[in-house]
């Protein structure tokens, strides 16, 4: 029986993974909207990008599909990019303002 999958190892493996012009993994970017995983070990990832017109978006969807099916247990997975609600830099995690020299 295959491992069961958890969303915190997915976001785990999701924080090796950068936007190449911004020196913060896409989690503590905030890119990340959700992470979805069935029984079957199929994990879904919607995400965002910080700009829509941003063109290293399928690269960096490219890379979280990588960095997620070296998760133990993951058959499958399924990155959607979408701008709805619209990325803003309040989606920032504290971890990643810090990275930014956002905060104090």
């Amino acid at each position: 029986m295959p491992a069961d999958v958890t969303v915190e190892e997915v976001e785990l493996a999701l924080k090796d993974v950068f936007d190449p012009e911004i020196p913060v993994n896409i989690v503590d970017l905030g890119l990340i909207y959700g992470i979805e995983i069935d029984d079957g070990g199929h994990v879904h990832v919607d995400m965002t990008l910080t700009a829509a017109g941003c063109g290293m978006g399928p690269f960096i969807a490219q890379q979280a599909e990588w960095a997620v099916a070296e998760v133990d247990g993951v058959k499958d997975v399924d990155v959607e990019i979408t701008f709805e609600p619209a990325w803003s830099p309040e989606k920032i995690t504290e971890d990643g303002r810090k990275l930014l020299g956002l905060d104090d």
